[in-house]
């Protein structure tokens, strides 16, 4: 992440490289069964995202799933959990093989969520901003019956300015607190990552979901952070002022989520931890994994099925 540093300190998140969209327009990536694998790992909050909705929308038998170790080398991310240490379907142990095999000229990191082509052997989108909303269009013809719409035409413009904002402030804000190389960018990361979670948490005060009584995809990319931070961002990146069992409607919110299909069945929690514990592990020799969360208070009752919206 040293490279990611702008002025005053500020965490900058790297460019994507790979962000050619799908669909079937003049150079976009065809719609094929079969020709794509999704490569991930747990600890990824924006890799996690994409994982979701694969799986909420029903498409995990049109493009195949890749899991890297979640703790990243100094090689980048390695499929040392699969046989002879290798991805399966790609024949790599380490991400890096994939994107220099796409670029050899390649210098930034080898980030996850990344969707290469089998049939090629590269790299063909890391668009981590866009990858949940071509699964949720142009991949519609392959979703399972009754798949929720979670990126509804009618609601597009809103979702898009809500997804800016969550990334903005909450997404990226705990990675601007992790990551700033000064006090002020660390300061004005932190005052904005919490004058939004008090937003939200009125927010939802009243609603069942963030636009409403209907799940969409700002409330995967805002479920992906909520679930990480008491676990992580609280102690690995300083975002300590409040948890989110502090909140009490973001809480009950994202316990309703962990146990809807699809969220809670694609989170590990140890994976997390044991990420972001190494993650710091250059200020923390030893790199010890916290014991909690209790898992258990994620499936308390939440209560707001009262504020409608399908379960």
């Amino acid at each position: 992440m040293t490279r990611e540093v702008g002025a005053a300190g500020r965490f900058v998140r790297q460019a994507n490289r790979f962000a050619t969209p799908f669909g079937d327009g003049p150079g976009a990536l065809p719609i094929e069964p079969g020709r794509y694998r999704l490569l991930w790992t747990p600890i990824c909050p924006w890799a996690h995202r994409s994982v979701i909705v694969r799986r909420v929308l029903g498409l995990e038998s049109v493009i195949s799933l890749g899991t890297a170790h979640p703790i990243r080398t100094a090689d980048g991310w390695e499929f040392s959990r699969d046989p002879g240490g290798v991805d399966p379907v790609l024949g790599i142990r380490y991400l890096t093989e994939l994107y220099r095999a796409t670029d050899p000229d390649y210098e930034g990191r080898a980030t996850v969520p990344a969707v290469a082509d089998v049939n090629t052997g590269t790299v063909v989108n890391n668009d981590y901003f866009r990858l949940t909303n071509y699964l949720e269009t142009v991949w519609k013809p392959f979703h399972r019956s009754y798949a929720p719409d979670l990126y509804p035409e009618s609601l597009r413009d809103e979702i898009d300015a809500l997804n800016q904002v969550l990334f903005d402030d909450v997404n990226n804000g705990v990675y601007k607190c992790g990551f700033a190389r000064s006090q002020a960018a660390y300061e004005e990361a932190f005052d904005r990552l919490f004058a939004r979670l008090d937003q939200l948490n009125d927010r939802l005060a009243t609603r069942r979901y963030l636009l409403g009584d209907r799940l969409t995809d700002s409330d995967v990319r805002l479920y992906v952070t909520l679930v990480r931070f008491d676990a992580a961002y609280y102690w690995a990146f300083r975002t300590n002022l409040r948890r989110i069992v502090d909140y009490p409607h973001l809480w009950a919110y994202a316990r309703d989520l962990y146990q809807s299909y699809g969220f809670g069945d694609t989170t590990d929690f140890h994976a997390i931890k044991q990420g972001y514990a190494h993650v710091v592990a250059s200020q923390d020799q030893f790199a010890i994994i916290p014991q909690g969360p209790d898992r258990s208070a994620w499936l308390t009752a939440h209560g707001r099925e009262r504020l409608g919206g399908d379960s």
